[in-house]
């Protein structure tokens, strides 16, 4: 019986790490990556901080090796990077060897590019290549020729659960057969709009966040991608690769409830994990560690936590969240944390949920707050973006 859909690499860029092993160490070293603005010009440079990558797009071009000419967003250059880093990883020589598939998230797409040359346009020629660049495609398109990949090539954007999406349709369609090999995962720069639109929603920190903290009081944004190479049984077999770990469950559900805010007893967020457990054929008593949404917000950490009570009753596992290391990265959230989640399976750690002191006072649950070494087999990761679009992802050990 297969154990469920095998990971073979994977690739991430992030505020706290250029490559897995950079981020792994950052996570156990309990070093955050996030700081006050630098790198955008922005009303909000000194009263909110974020979770930025330090290379600019100029050094992103250069490590990508890209002519002058090149329309990328950033959006799409830490794409680029994260996804050949996941091919490398996988240790694909021959990217059209099998039915190979390119399924990756974004929320901001092009839009870095389109703000900054907005005013331009109309006078200057050469900034209006970014506008072919703007659309929520151009990023997956453009990986997907860099990569070679031809057979089956598409974008998924539901908010901040559009990475954790990618990685089911993913699993999905090779368990269906559809596909043998998926490169999965997603997205997202920083940028003016998303800045001051959180801002608009009074939903961001101007302190390091503090997720699931009595006192929290929003949200850091951050940048980041991070993709997963996922293969059949049978490529795996043929190949003799090594496997990462397992997609074993997977499930999406909707409450329908707001907007932008998640329902008050965590309705989407339960569904999403029963679904989860079910597909993967598992209980809650054998998840060993939930890297939970945790955004610092009033209103997710509340709900989250209330569905998390509500699934694992009064055995909660060890969780924590890491968006205090990150920043919420919108549509790479989900990706980056699954490959935290794959490296807690692969070094039986448990990461912290940083700047944690008070307990919440609607349900109590205190998250882990140091490093913790214990032997881990399946993880339970959730993603819940805007629109009532709750996720949840299940990894277990290879």
């Amino acid at each position: 019986m297969s154990k469920g859909v095998a990971i073979t690499g994977m690739g991430i860029i992030s505020s706290i790490g250029n490559t897995v092993e950079e981020n792994f160490q950052s996570l156990i070293d309990k070093k955050p990556g996030i700081a006050r603005i630098k790198k955008i010009d922005t009303i909000h440079q000194d009263t909110i901080k974020v979770g930025e990558i330090n290379f600019s797009n100029e050094e992103l071009i250069k490590i990508l090796d890209l002519p002058d000419s090149n329309n990328y967003s950033r959006t799409a250059l830490l794409a680029e990077i994260a996804a050949k880093e996941a091919v490398k990883n996988a240790h694909i020589r021959d990217i059209q060897k099998y039915r190979t598939g390119l399924i990756s998230a974004t929320s901001v797409g092009g839009m870095d590019m389109t703000e900054k040359f907005y005013y331009s346009y109309y006078e200057e020629e050469k900034d209006r290549k970014y506008i072919d660049a703007h659309s929520l495609g151009d990023a997956t398109s453009k990986v997907a020729k860099s990569l070679g990949i031809t057979e089956f090539v598409t974008t998924i954007s539901t908010a901040c659960s559009s990475g954790t999406n990618a990685i089911m349709l993913g699993a999905r369609m090779i368990k269906s057969g559809k596909l043998d090999r998926v490169i999965v995962g997603g997205a997202d720069c920083l940028s003016k709009f998303t800045i001051n639109g959180f801002k608009t929603l009074m939903i961001l920190s101007e302190t390091d966040c503090k997720p699931f903290d009595e006192n929290r009081t929003g949200l850091n944004l951050g940048e980041a991608a991070a993709f997963l190479v996922l293969e059949s049984d049978e490529v795996v077999k043929k190949e003799n690769k090594k496997v990462l770990a397992y997609v074993s469950g997977y499930a999406n559900a909707n409450d329908a409830f707001h907007q932008t805010a998640s329902s008050e007893d965590g309705e989407g967020a339960t569904l999403a994990m029963q679904k989860a457990l079910k597909v993967a054929n598992l209980l809650a008593e054998d998840i060993d560690y939930v890297n939970a949404h945790g955004t610092a917000t009033p209103n997710n950490d509340s709900s989250e936590s209330k569905a998390i009570s509500r699934i694992f009753n009064n055995d909660i596992p060890d969780f924590s969240s890491t968006k205090g290391y990150t920043g919420h990265t919108l549509a790479a959230a989900g990706a980056i944390e699954a490959v935290y989640s794959i490296l807690a399976l692969q070094n039986d750690t448990v990461f912290p949920n940083l700047n944690f002191e008070t307990p919440m006072v609607e349900t109590s649950l205190i998250p882990e707050t140091e490093v913790v070494r214990k032997k881990i087999d399946h993880v339970l990761s959730n993603s819940f973006g805007f629109g009532g679009n709750c996720s949840t992802l299940i990894f277990s050990k290879a």
